[in-house]
C-alpha cells in the first residue's frame, strides 16, 4: 500500500474537483450546491435509513453513494432537468470515471469500477436503494434551496418517480417531498 500512496494522492487531488463541481440545485443560503455536498448528504441519508434495511449490505450502500457521482469530477454535472435529453450520459460518465480512477492500482480500479457499474445499472438491491435515495436527496434540495425565481418545481413531481417507488419507506419519503414541492409551487 505504501508504494501506492503517490497514485492515491493523485486520485484524491483529481476527485477534489467535486468540491467545485456545481449542480443546478441551490442551498438554503442561495448559492449553488456542489456535487461533493450532494454526495455528503446522500451518505448521511443512507446512514440514517440503514436500520430499515437490515437485509442489505450497508457498507456497500455507503460505497455506492460515494462513487455514484465521482465521474462529475471530470465532466461536470448533467442537471437532473437535462438528463433525459442526454442519451449518452452513462457512456460519458463511464469514460470520465475510468479517467478519474486511472492513477490507482488495477485492483482498486477494478473494485471502484464494479461499484460504479453496479450503481449505474441498478444491478442489486443496494444499488436500487441508492438510486432512490439519490433522487430523494435531489428533490429535498430543490424543496429546501433558495432557488431562482424561474425554478421549475413541477419537475420535482415526476423526477425519479420509478426509482423512488423502490419500497414503502421511499414512497412515503417521496409523498412528503411532493407535498413540500407543491407548497413551494404555491408560493412562487
Amino acid at each position: 500500500m505504501i508504494e501506492q500512496l503517490p497514485s492515491i494522492l493523485q486520485f484524491l487531488r483529481d476527485a477534489e474537483q467535486l468540491k467545485d463541481t456545481l449542480r443546478t440545485a441551490w442551498t438554503s443560503s442561495g448559492r449553488q450546491e456542489s456535487t461533493a455536498e450532494h454526495t455528503w448528504r446522500l451518505c448521511l441519508l443512507a446512514m440514517i435509513v440503514a436500520k430499515h434495511y437490515p437485509h442489505l449490505n450497508n457498507e456497500k450502500i455507503l460505497k455506492l453513494c460515494i462513487v455514484h457521482d465521482l465521474a462529475e469530477a471530470i465532466g461536470g454535472d448533467i442537471s437532473a432537468v437535462n438528463q433525459h435529453a442526454n442519451l449518452n450520459k452513462s457512456a460519458i460518465e463511464l469514460r470520465d470515471f475510468k479517467q478519474l480512477i486511472s492513477p490507482l492500482s488495477q485492483e482498486v480500479q477494478t473494485d471502484l469500477l464494479a461499484l460504479w457499474l453496479e450503481y449505474d445499472g441498478a444491478l442489486t438491491e443496494e444499488a436500487r436503494l441508492v438510486k432512490a435515495l439519490d433522487k430523494l436527496e435531489t428533490i429535498l434540495q430543490h424543496t429546501q434551496g433558495d432557488n431562482p425565481q424561474d425554478f421549475n418545481y413541477t419537475f420535482n413531481l415526476s423526477y425519479g418517480k420509478n426509482q423512488t417507488d423502490y419500497d414503502e419507506l421511499t414512497q412515503q419519503f417521496r409523498l412528503l417531498l411532493d407535498a413540500e414541492t407543491k407548497a413551494r409551487m404555491e408560493k412562487s
